[in-house]
């Protein structure tokens, strides 16, 4: 079998850096968009919209992609896209010439990372639970690897963007450079969707939700999913944009310092998560994505753009342990023929997020954006009150398994007591 070799790079490992080569790309535009701004000409409001069309790409991706690799293996849907991956990137090379590029660029990369990052979580999942590793930790591994290039991928662009020559080129051939290797391990990753195992039939659009666990999914999942992009965007797309004048010379590599720093702190914090516990997990997120939130409302008003560290700091905890803890939530509340689905279910939620700014900007009639800011963190905040409540709570506790009836003790002298067998696991 492909990949079984003695030094083979295991399945598992040459598919966690294939997730992150693509997760690396997605944010390598981000802090070239200040770029774009000078060079080009954009209005803030048409590059919020360059940011949030990529979850018009994505969204309908991660919706599909999931039941058809429940359909016909993940394989077969994942490596054309990754293969893509590397096509979107080279296209940007293009935007100096052609700007239109950069906005089918942007949806192509989000078309990519519906399909890539949803059946590549699902996928990843599998492979961890043949060596007998369990759903927590191939969904930490999982974030690691989207938080991990999410972080990467703007920081170097951003340094790039800012002192090196050929600012709009550089920073895309580096993301060229770990694409190649990506796309020679992919023959090693095994399929773990066997054809007997494969759904047939059914619906187009799945969106995987067991019965009897919608109003956990939609009334938990779904705000957590929601704030895990709406956090960073705010962060790394918002308040750059914003305080722009007031960064003269340095604006684009601040902009890549404060992706990598919110995406990294993300990733930093996913141990956390499970000392949080699941349950209040989502509450302490959307919390502290509130905190964040009003600090940069803060620093928008009064020109103080030092506080946007503490800020990515704030809204990467918020990110990250909205991450961790949706994807934990999803694993326990899968389906396991449905797995693919739920999980594109879960993107398609989080993706949302990326039309924050747009909104934020539109709230604020492309003027400014301390309207939208103040609205955001009330919503998250209140989200964060409900979240904590004992019934949202309840929600996603898991019920423990009815324990059999004891049977009476048989009649009779009584019996030599034998040792207790040891607990199990």
């Amino acid at each position: 079998m492909r990949g079984r070799g003695r030094h083979a790079v295991p399945g598992w490992a040459a598919l966690w850096f294939v997730v992150f080569a693509v997760a690396y790309g997605t944010n390598v535009p981000t802090p070239l968009l200040l770029h774009y701004r000078a060079t080009l000409g954009f209005s803030p409001t048409a590059l919020t919209t360059a940011f949030g069309v990529y979850a018009a790409g994505l969204v309908p991706a991660l919706l599909l992609a999931g039941p058809w690799s429940d359909a016909v293996g993940r394989r077969r849907v994942v490596v054309p896209f990754v293969a893509l991956a590397l096509v979107t990137t080279l296209a940007f090379l293009a935007v100096p010439a052609a700007p239109w590029v950069l906005f089918a660029g942007r949806f192509l990369q989000g078309a990519v990372s519906g399909v890539v990052f949803s059946v590549g979580t699902a996928w990843l999942g599998e492979l961890m639970a043949t060596t007998g590793d369990g759903g927590a930790r191939a969904a930490r591994l999982t974030a690691v690897a989207l938080g991990g290039g999410w972080a990467l991928g703007p920081l170097v662009s951003g340094l790039l963007g800012q002192w090196a020559r050929g600012p709009a080129v550089l920073p895309y051939l580096v993301h060229v450079a770990l694409m190649l290797p990506a796309l020679a391990l992919l023959p090693r990753v095994p399929e773990t969707l066997p054809p007997e195992h494969r759904r047939t039939g059914g619906p187009l659009v799945n969106l995987g939700v067991p019965p009897g666990s919608g109003r956990a999914f939609g009334l938990v999942v779904v705000p957590i999913a929601i704030g895990v992009f709406a956090f960073a965007a705010t962060a790394v797309n918002v308040l750059p944009l914003e305080l722009e004048p007031v960064m003269p010379g340095i604006g684009v590599a601040v902009t890549g310092l404060v992706a990598g720093l919110t995406m990294g702190t993300g990733v930093v914090v996913q141990p956390l998560v499970r000392r949080l516990g699941t349950t209040w997990a989502g509450a302490i997120a959307l919390a502290l994505g509130a905190a964040g939130i009003a600090l940069g409302l803060l620093a928008d008003l009064t020109g103080a753009w030092p506080l946007v560290v503490p800020v990515s700091v704030l809204l990467g905890l918020a990110y990250g342990i909205c991450l961790a803890t949706g994807l934990t939530l999803v694993a326990r509340l899968a389906d396991p023929a449905a797995r693919g689905a739920l999980t594109g279910t879960f993107y398609a939620c989080s993706y949302l997020g990326f039309f924050v700014p747009v909104l934020l900007a539109v709230v604020g009639g492309g003027h400014s954006f301390v309207p939208g800011l103040a609205g955001l963190a009330v919503v998250s905040a209140l989200a964060a009150a409900w979240l904590a409540t004992p019934a949202a709570r309840a929600l996603v506790t898991p019920r423990p398994s009815p324990t059999p009836p004891e049977r009476p003790a048989p009649r009779g002298p009584a019996a030599p007591h034998p040792a207790a067998p040891p607990p199990p696991g």
